[in-house]
């Protein structure tokens, strides 16, 4: 039997507080490439993919609940040990669907991730290796310099490297930091996933198609860019271009996770089948699913992307 396909996020993962109906906060763990992890846990089989996550925990109690609930989502948690350090924090805030938030993260074990970083240096053909502007954005310079010289490395021994810019001028002293650094680490990966609005604020893009050429420019292969309810425009450095208008969401009651459940599916249907279109279909479908409830992670069955990609589809 062959073995299967290795999905790795880095990041971090953290104690998020979410709105509940009744007005008091469930508490949870969440974060924006761990989110991607877990949905693609969700939609496939570990025989067929295996799911890691690479970052850091401190020795507290909150960090070993965290380490046991990523192992019991099915996900090999690949956690550096910081002692006298805990996991980061956060709490949403909802008005009619749209969401804010407050950090508590200056001290998040996290931002030692890239200490130890031996879990890359296997990485090759088959593997793909998932990270995002947060990721960066919580490392010191140095970190950043050791985690996008083991990216390197691993493209270069055939690993798709995949990189959601997630831009958040507020973990970043300037915002022309965040954009040189942004630029810098995009490098390295062949599969770039920016949101238009984000990007359109920090580099002045002004389209769609600016964001995706000027990646493509950058080195990706394939530049899918993101624009909340309106189209997706994919470009790719084979002269491949569309763009793929879904359906409006029947219902929208928290956008948490919207872009981190499109990357999950997105990315598991791309890797199972290289159909680029039938990939994007896939990532509106589990994010219209996404929205329509609380909190970062929403339970999500086979059947209810099905179902979702069925009613995008009418």
């Amino acid at each position: 039997m062959s073995m299967p396909m290795r999905f790795l996020a880095i990041g971090e993962c953290m104690v998020e507080f979410s709105p509940t109906p009744s007005g008091t906060y469930a508490v949870g763990f969440a974060g924006d490439t761990f989110n991607t992890a877990w949905y693609a846990r969700q939609l496939t089989d570990t025989e067929k993919l295996d799911v890691g996550y690479l970052s850091a925990v401190g020795d507290d109690a909150l960090s070993g609940q965290l380490t046991d609930f990523i192992e019991a989502a099915g996900i090999r948690p690949l956690m550096a040990r910081v002692p006298g350090a805990a996991p980061g924090m956060y709490m949403i805030f909802l008005s009619e669907g749209e969401r804010s938030f407050q950090y508590w993260r200056s001290q998040s074990a996290a931002r030692h991730l890239a200490d130890d970083l031996t879990a890359l240096e296997t990485a090759g053909e088959g593997d793909l290796l998932y990270f995002s502007g947060i990721t960066v954005a919580i490392l010191a310079e140095a970190a950043r310099d050791r985690l996008l010289a083991a990216l390197q490395a691993a493209a270069g021994r055939g690993a798709e490297i995949v990189f959601d810019p997630n831009l958040r001028p507020r973990l970043w002293p300037a915002s022309d930091e965040m954009c040189r650094w942004t630029m810098k680490v995009a490098s390295v990966a062949g599969i770039v996933l920016p949101s238009f609005e984000d990007e359109a604020s920090h580099f002045k893009d002004t389209d769609e198609a600016a964001t995706a050429a000027r990646y493509l420019a950058n080195g990706a292969r394939l530049a899918v860019v993101k624009n909340g309810a309106g189209p997706i425009l994919v470009r790719g450095a084979d002269g491949d271009s569309f763009q793929y208008q879904p359906e409006p969401a029947s219902t929208v009651v928290d956008t948490t996770a919207a872009g981190d459940s499109f990357n999950a599916a997105f990315l598991v249907e791309y890797m199972e089948r290289a159909r680029t279109r039938e990939a994007v279909r896939a990532g509106c479908a589990l994010a219209a699913h996404v929205i329509g409830s609380r909190g970062a992670l929403v339970p999500v069955t086979r059947m209810d992307l099905i179902a979702c990609r069925n009613r995008l589809s009418a």
